[in-house]
């Protein structure tokens, strides 16, 4: 069996407060984007994980992939598989492409094996796996609150416009990211902009409370963003703790940045 774990950009993110189990409490809009990873699950005679394409950093015992096999192995009787992931996705870049391969991951063997688990049980699956995972399991656009995997359907649509995402050869850790935020409260209700208000306004009320400490240590990403509104980007912000940009326009965008893009139009 073959999936493609697409990535998300958040529109708008609210660092609320640290919580008593040391993590933050957030508001977000999570977005899918149809730049995608290929993954592959077949049953084998032991369990193997392969990947080619972008190199994978740290210990394969903790690639999601594996994790999430794991994790359901715990409570039901699955056979081995090999699972070959071909990474196309940069990693450590705001897009969340780790955690929609380990939630295609619990997808794919939900499938596989007839296991019936509902996506609201995967959900709670992929919660365990990272704040972000639950999110791939629906790949509609959501609001998300607590750790960012309590998840709530948002009516807001970028259809037919042209999203244009530019990654700098920097890497922004989330520990990092996180140290330089004050929490607060927002100072709008995020989906009462997203699903009201024009997208042209969206640069005044939209925030991602991360920008401000990441611009201030690395001025490059900013000068991305400054870039796609000189392009004529009608919104463009910070996806998650960065180091990608990304740009909305009403039309193609042919401009070329000295850096790792994707362009394309949203459905």
């Amino acid at each position: 069996m073959v999936s493609f774990p697409g990535c998300k950009i958040n529109l708008g993110l609210h660092v609320i407060r640290k919580r008593a189990d040391g993590f933050h409490e957030l508001e977000t809009c999570f977005y899918p984007v149809p730049w995608q990873d290929i993954l592959e699950i077949v049953q084998a005679s032991t369990l193997a994980f392969t990947s080619s394409g972008i190199a994978i950093p740290g210990a394969e015992a903790d690639n999601l992939c594996l994790r999430a096999y794991h994790l359901l192995k715990a409570d039901f009787d699955l056979p081995p598989v090999h699972i070959h992931l071909h990474k196309i996705l940069p990693m450590g870049a705001g897009l969340g492409g780790g955690s929609a391969d380990g939630a295609h991951t619990l997808r794919m063997l939900n499938t596989l094996f007839n296991l019936g688990l509902s996506t609201e049980a995967l959900a709670a699956y992929a919660a365990k796996l990272g704040s972000d995972c639950a999110f791939f399991i629906y790949e509609t656009p959501q609001l998300g609150t607590g750790r960012g995997e309590i998840l709530d359907p948002i009516a807001v649509s970028l259809k037919g416009k042209f999203l244009l995402l530019v990654k700098p050869d920097i890497h922004v850790s989330t520990a990092e990211a996180y140290s330089g935020v004050t929490p607060r409260q927002p100072e709008h209700n995020l989906r009462e902009i997203l699903e009201n208000q024009p997208i042209e306004t969206w640069k005044e009320t939209v925030r991602n409370d991360f920008e401000a400490s990441v611009f201030s240590k690395y001025p490059a990403i900013e000068q991305v963003k400054q870039s796609l509104y000189s392009t004529g980007a009608l919104y463009a912000a910070m996806s998650g703790s960065g180091a990608t940009v990304f740009g909305i326009f009403n039309h193609p965008v042919t401009t070329t940045f000295p850096h790792l893009t994707w362009g394309g139009t949203l459905g």
